[in-house]
């Protein structure tokens, strides 16, 4: 079985993507936002480029944060995406990233590109030196399964980048996530030790069952689920206690409040005090850190 999860004292306040309440998401500032607002940890997607370099990405097209659809018109495929793994890195960091969802920061201000995770861990890590925190990093591998039939596995490139940065052992600050069970097994056969985190979504109700969760802990320190699917089912935070898991859910966030909740804060509260989260994921870093410290 997986070591046992490190606790923490308090609930973990994850930034997802960064304070992409703030800013556009995956990006440097966003990332250096959240860190700034206080973040335990600071989360970057990852895919991989033609040339073979992880970039921070939501998933594995490029459309929908940036503005290839007008720069490359004829790099889409027959499906009519644009994937990264079809471009190479400078073409990609030749992009203007902008902002996903609207109402956030406006789409039209501002020059963004999509940061490589190599200058994520190295703006985490220069902060840290400068400010005297130890904050994480918490990456994600989006669709390793699609990469490998892509011919571009991740894993063990991906583990050796962590190593060379210093990230390696049970300890170590990060955790690495993935809504694949494979890609965890494969990096615990490869030797990793590092915190992993499976994801869970709507699909995937099964694995919230007690026989799911025990087989869970034998390659994971926690599991991911989708906040909906704690509220479903509230008594899957103790299972998954039982089991030795930590629970950090996703994704929490002011301008898109849980149903019967009066407001962003009560539904915080009821997370961290109620259910007993480990951690959660929130795109306003600030706020939830505001809530766990009444």
């Amino acid at each position: 079985m997986a070591q046992s999860a490190r606790r923490s004292e308090d609930p973990l306040v994850i930034a997802h993507r960064g304070a992409s309440g703030y800013l556009p998401e995956h990006t440097l500032p966003a990332y250096a936002f959240g860190y700034a607002l206080g973040a335990d940890y600071i989360e970057p997607d990852l895919v991989l480029t033609r040339d073979g370099v992880f970039i921070c990405l939501h998933d594995i097209h490029l459309e929908a944060t940036t503005d290839v659809e007008q720069r490359f018109p004829d790099r889409r495929r027959s499906d009519g995406r644009w994937y990264a793994l079809d471009f190479d890195l400078a073409e990609i960091q030749s992009l203007n990233v902008h902002e996903r969802l609207p109402g956030r920061y406006p789409q039209d201000r501002g020059r963004y590109q999509v940061p490589t995770f190599e200058e994520m861990i190295e703006l985490v890590q220069g902060l840290n030196r400068s400010t005297g925190r130890d904050v994480g990093i918490y990456p994600e591998l989006k669709a390793p399964t699609w990469h490998r039939t892509e011919g571009k596995p991740m894993e063990e490139a991906f583990l050796a980048l962590l190593e060379r940065h210093g990230y390696e052992g049970p300890d170590a600050m990060v955790f690495v996530q993935v809504f694949e069970k494979e890609p965890l097994r494969r990096m615990r056969e490869l030797g990793s030790e590092l915190p992993q985190v499976y994801l869970i979504g709507g699909m995937q109700r099964a694995d919230l069952e007690e026989g799911s969760l025990r087989d869970i802990a034998t390659f994971a320190q926690g599991i991911g689920p989708s906040k909906i699917l704690i509220e479903a089912d509230p008594t899957v935070v103790e299972r998954a206690h039982a089991a030795g898991l930590e629970v950090h859910p996703y994704t929490f966030r002011a301008d898109d409040v849980g149903e019967g909740y009066p407001d962003f804060e009560a539904e915080l509260e009821r997370f961290f005090d109620q259910l007993g989260v480990d951690g959660l994921f929130t795109d306003f870093p600030d706020r939830a850190i505001a809530v766990r410290e009444r």
